[in-house]
């Protein structure tokens, strides 16, 4: 075992509480409904915390606080505690918390359920185990340190054993105690290895509830009509059409709530079915009052931002000289990139039900934040968060935008508007039209070389729409968090200088699956290349050369930047590529490297151009993110990475004209098909670092190794995305 830890009740609760206030250690009360309970009222239940539930049959509910997208999360985090209990994972079921603040942080977003929770995890297992060793003891009358846990029972050293079950009445008399042993990770019986997901049976046999499954009695359904144009009203509308179709029941005006979450307001078609509601909705007149931002053109805007970094911009990082490096250069080099709005498009729309029920209301959805979905609701019922419960379902893929509950909030206005229970949903076209989009982007690379094909200064200047906008309306620069994957570049350069322009927001800017390493995951990796080319030298050494010798980076982050990890990594995939190979003709191999969300992966790419098209044959990923708690997670995650940044590099653009988005549905804002999907090889590196960050990390290397490889197949390089504006794809 490794090291007791001495935690005092407060220490305990205080390490567990995150950024959203502390839990509860000691809790009597069964995490199941009235009505569950019920079915288990013949069952003595042992709750020695927020997230544990032993009952007197063996059986171990265990919570799972985060939201599950395909992310592993429910299976992941209890899985810990399991391995902590040495519990028994055909015994172990899974209990979706709803929000609430004593979970901790349940924003599942930025990559960080496993690297926020796996300590508390691993305490909470550990405090159980503790726990049901003192009652066994206690049971036979022998010291505790002849007790051991094994596979959901107490063992003793003449080879006695009782179940955890056995133990529960025993166990629910005791103190929580304030000294915990983790295991060794030599130990680990879950942690790190192969885990099905709990889920998978019911999403193979259709039982799984996602948001769209969910039924009340007597629930209405509803279709929202909003103004074409970001942030337009509504002046007038004629219903008498609508009314007409089968099954609409009412048509209401619903407002827009300025809050950040709130609702774009509209016109609600409120019917006996979806089909109905939709069709009510297509049978709308409406007079929209679009506002200024109908004056909105993305191309105009990106020449704008384009001419915005070649010229000075706010400094935000600045060493050594490159006013000097530039004067003294064997060579210069310059690019600008520029990349468009993306969308979401989640395989589920956006949707919610909601029963307001005068001052209470009750939501059943597919969100990443039940918390602040919690918090928005209340604000706008105006009434307090403990009268409002958020039920979070599966959901069918998020990718960040689910963690906006603009959605919530619009269910919660026309439940109570019309006293009955709704379920709105969205339309693929909603969805397109009116998402909280990805920032769109411009950025110009500057760098000199030396006579020995050494970058001695390096430029990078960008401008974009901050997710800020959206939280204060005026915004109009880059946040600190949006400029720190382009400053802290890993590279070893003495001359450096990053630079921030201009860009306000006409959409509704958030935060989409890898986030600002989009945009400067690509730029970098795609000029590095460039930069390897002009000093004639081989794109892997020369990047290996231009990370530098072995260091641990100074930032204002609690983990510090390892550049041995870096370098490992784009080993790694080289080596499983067979970096410098011969390939068939027309192929070509491409790659990029980046650390985000304090993961390290690099990805080797093989395209080939034939015909002027591109395919994609085989993608090799290596990634290191610290301790594995689940093989099966990491790796998918890592091929869906592959799938969703080749989906952006061949397809992601959203434009606007006069303010209403182009794109409507997956025929103008495409996915990668079956088809055109490559092999992933994924090696997942082996670490005892602590855990960090493993949806979003993969997807920053994938388009700028695919335009690597382009230019080594063709010698032409592509600076903007998508490649469907070039006709290769």
């Amino acid at each position: 075992m490794s090291t007791i830890r001495n935690l005092s009740r407060r220490t305990f609760v205080k390490s567990i509480g995150l950024a959203s206030g502390g839990l509860i250690l000691a809790c009597n009360t069964s995490i199941f409904s009235d009505k569950e309970k019920e079915e288990i009222k013949n069952l003595t239940e042992f709750n020695p915390n927020l997230f544990v539930q032993l009952n007197s049959d063996g059986s171990l509910i265990l919570v799972a606080s985060r939201s599950e997208m395909g992310n592993g999360v429910r299976t992941s985090l209890p899985s810990v505690i399991a391995d902590e209990m040495e519990a028994d994972w055909k015994m172990v079921k899974i209990q979706q918390a709803v929000g609430d603040k004593k979970y901790g942080d349940q924003n599942t977003d930025g990559s960080r359920s496993i690297r926020y929770l796996y300590e508390t995890m691993r305490q909470m297992g550990a405090t159980v185990k503790a726990m049901l060793i003192t009652a066994a003891a206690q049971t036979w009358n022998v010291p505790e340190s002849e007790c051991v846990a094994e596979n959901h029972f107490i063992v003793h050293t003449s080879g006695k054993k009782i179940g955890f079950g056995d133990l529960v009445e025993k166990a629910k008399t005791l103190e929580v105690p304030t000294e915990v042993a983790l295991k060794s990770p030599k130990d680990f019986k879950y942690i790190g290895k192969h885990l099905r997901s709990v889920d998978a049976e019911n999403y193979v046999n259709g039982s799984a509830v996602f948001g769209l499954d969910k039924r009340l009695p007597n629930m209405k359904f509803v279709a929202i009509e909003r103004c074409p144009v970001t942030f337009g009203t509504v002046k007038s509308f004629d219903k008498t059409e609508a009314l007409k179709v089968a099954g609409v029941e009412a048509v209401i005006e619903i407002p827009r709530i300025t809050k950040p979450f709130g609702a774009l307001g509209g016109v609600a078609v409120i019917a006996s079915n979806t089909w109905a509601a939709f069709k009510g909705k297509e049978a709308l007149k409406i007079a929209w009052d679009f506002g200024d931002n109908k004056s909105y053109n993305s191309s105009e805007f990106m020449d704008s931002m384009t001419k915005n970094v070649h010229k000075q911009g706010k400094v935000a990082k600045d060493i050594g000289s490159i006013s000097k490096a530039f004067k003294n250069a064997d060579k210069i080099i310059e690019s600008t990139y520029q990349l468009p709005h993306l969308a979401h498009t989640p395989m589920e729309v956006p949707n919610a039900v909601a029963w307001v029920q005068g001052e209470t209301c009750e939501v059943w959805a597919p969100t990443q934040a039940p918390q602040r979905s919690r918090e928005e609701v209340a604000s706008y019922l105006n009434t307090s968060t403990d009268n409002v419960t958020i039920n979070v379902t599966l959901l069918g893929g998020g990718f960040g935008r689910k963690s906006k509950p603009d959605y919530i909030v619009e269910a919660a206005i026309i439940s109570k508007e019309v006293n009955a229970p709704v379920q709105v949903v969205w339309t693929r076209e909603d969805d397109v039209k009116h998402d909280y989009f990805h920032t769109v982007s411009a950025q110009y690379m500057k760098a000199s070389l030396d006579k020995n094909g050494n970058v001695t200064g390096w430029l990078h200047r960008f401008a974009l729409p901050s997710i800020t906008s959206t939280f204060q309306p005026g915004v109009d620069y880059a946040a600190g968090w949006e400029i720190s994957s382009a400053s802290n570049v890993p590279f070893d350069i003495k001359n450096m200088k990053i630079e921030v322009g201009q860009a306000p927001a006409h959409v509704r800017i958030g935060w989409l699956r890898s986030v600002i390493n989009i945009p400067h995951g690509y730029s970098i990796n795609v000029f590095a290349d460039e930069l390897a080319a002009a000093a004639n030298k081989d794109p892997l050494e020369f990047r290996l050369n231009l990370i530098g010798e072995d260091r641990i980076e100074e930032t204002e982050d609690p983990i510090k930047y390892n550049t041995a990890r870096l370098k490992n990594v784009l080993k790694i995939a080289a080596k499983n590529a067979e970096w410098g190979k011969e390939l068939p003709e027309g192929h070509a191999y491409g790659l990029a490297v980046h650390y985000s969300f304090y993961s390290y992966v690099a990805s080797v790419v093989e395209v080939s151009v034939i015909n002027n098209k591109v395919k994609v044959h085989n993608v090799y990923t290596a990634i290191d993110c610290g301790t594995v708690v689940n093989k099966d997670t990491v790796k998918a995650q890592m091929e869906g990475s592959a799938v969703f940044g080749m989906s952006l590099a061949y397809y992601g653009k959203i434009t606007a004209k006069e303010g209403a988005i182009e794109q409507s549905n997956f025929n103008d804002f495409k996915m990668i098909r079956i088809h055109e999907a490559p092999n992933v090889h994924v090696e997942i590196v082996e670490s005892t670092e602590r855990p960090t960050g493993v949806g979003e990390p993969g997807v920053p290397v994938i388009a700028p190794a695919i335009i690597n490889a382009i230019y080594k197949a063709t010698g032409k390089r592509y600076y903007n995305l998508p490649l469907s504006d070039y006709g290769l794809v």
